[in-house]
């Protein structure tokens, strides 16, 4: 309560962030269902996701997920998260603020003449390597943070940009010390 007023203060509004989970669970089938349908019936977004078996022997797979979300409704996910039978573990790399994400994303670009010249020289320059080309096209790779492949899908456009196909992120903690 404010001293000079009658009226409370107004609350605080906590603003939304974008956090990167990383799920270690079970990998078999309904898994990643499951995980969906957990983000889907509660009205949350999933913003990338990313899942590949990680130990072959154990049959364990990581999932990525990126969302965004308050704290207290990222505490909720997390806690209901780790309550899901084959899930072993649920870290949230953005509270660890040491993480290391990656993304590849594909793109091709339509072009000839000095179009042509000038997507080799643009995706040269940002460190994209050539994985296919016919006389009129090229296909592009190109491996970073979010914001370098945004930054060079939004260069391609201006020099013929046709498709583009993104992986989503991948991202783990650095150091020795493993989920």
């Amino acid at each position: 309560m404010n001293a000079s007023t009658h009226y409370p203060d107004p609350t605080l509004v906590e603003t939304a962030t974008r956090h990167t989970l990383s799920v270690i669970v079970d990998n078999e089938p309904g898994v990643l269902a499951r995980i969906a349908g957990l983000f889907s019936g509660r009205g949350y977004n999933i913003e990338s996701l990313t899942v590949s078996e990680t130990e072959h022997e154990r049959h364990v797979s990581r999932i990525t997920i990126v969302t965004t979300g308050t704290n207290a409704i990222l505490d909720q996910i997390k806690a209901q998260l780790e309550r899901l039978v084959p899930v072993h573990r649920v870290l949230d790399l953005t509270v660890q603020g040491n993480a290391i994400e990656r993304e590849l994303v594909l793109a091709k670009v339509d072009g000839k003449g000095e179009q042509r010249v000038e997507s080799m020289r643009l995706a040269s320059a940002l460190g994209a390597k050539v994985v296919d080309a016919t006389l009129t096209s090229f296909v592009f790779e190109l491996s970073g943070t979010t914001e370098e492949v945004e930054r060079f899908i939004g260069l391609m456009m201006s020099v013929g940009l046709v498709e583009v196909s993104r992986t989503g992120i991948a991202a783990m903690s650095r150091g020795a010390i493993g989920m």
